[in-house]
Order: C-alpha cells, then sequence, then structure tokens
C-alpha cells in the first residue's frame, strides 16, 4: 500500500507546507515549483501530494494520478511559454538518477535539449 505521507520525506515536508516553496500550480493532488538546481532555463518539478517513492512503486490502481501528473505538465509548460517544446524525465531508482525518494516529473525546456541526454 502507498502510503499518504512519508514524515522524512523531503517532497512530503513541501507537499505540508512545514518546508516552504513557491508553488507554480497547486490543486488537491499535484504541486508544482521551481528545482533549486535548475538544468535549463526552466526546470520545474511536478510531485504528487500522495507519497510514492519511485514510479517503480506505482501500480495500475495508480493511473488516475500519473495521468494527472502528466496533463499538470502540459498545464505548466504552456504557462511557462514552452511552446517551442520541453521535456518530462522521471528518474527511478538509484542507477535512474533518483536523488528524492518521492515520485517527481522533471519538466525542462527553455533552450534545445540535445539527445542523448546522458
Amino acid at each position: 500500500m502507498t502510503e499518504i505521507s512519508n514524515p522524512d520525506c523531503l517532497f512530503c515536508k513541501i507537499a505540508a507546507g512545514t518546508i516552504p516553496v513557491k508553488w507554480l500550480h497547486e490543486d488537491g493532488q499535484i504541486l508544482a515549483f521551481n528545482d533549486i538546481n535548475p538544468q535549463a532555463p526552466v526546470h520545474v518539478l511536478l510531485i504528487p501530494k500522495q507519497h510514492f517513492t519511485s514510479h517503480a512503486h506505482t501500480t495500475a490502481g495508480d493511473t488516475a494520478i500519473l495521468g494527472q501528473l502528466l496533463a499538470t505538465a502540459r498545464e505548466v509548460a504552456k504557462a511557462q511559454g514552452l511552446a517551442n517544446g520541453y521535456r518530462l524525465v522521471i528518474n527511478t531508482g538509484l542507477d535512474g538518477g533518483q536523488t528524492v525518494e518521492h515520485l517527481h516529473v522533471h519538466l525542462l525546456g527553455g533552450r534545445h535539449l540535445g539527445w542523448p541526454p546522458g
């Protein structure tokens, strides 16, 4: 079963408001805010308010929240003026480069993003 909140999780603390950030988007399920270590002119993190350790810890029953993350990313990208394109990244696990154990989507844009990413 997925935890609603993990008291040791940085992003759960942000979702609870105990660590303040300037939100670019908030609704009942999703928060979006600027990354503190941006890798592009626009680098937004989108997190579910509910705690999921990673994408690998979701199930078929979590399809709605996963879809909401992607739909919200589209709306935030539009609000950030990324009409020329953007990249969405979900790092999963240690080998995938995940550094915070809470599912999150990186929205990157504002410049040409090369491929492969690294």
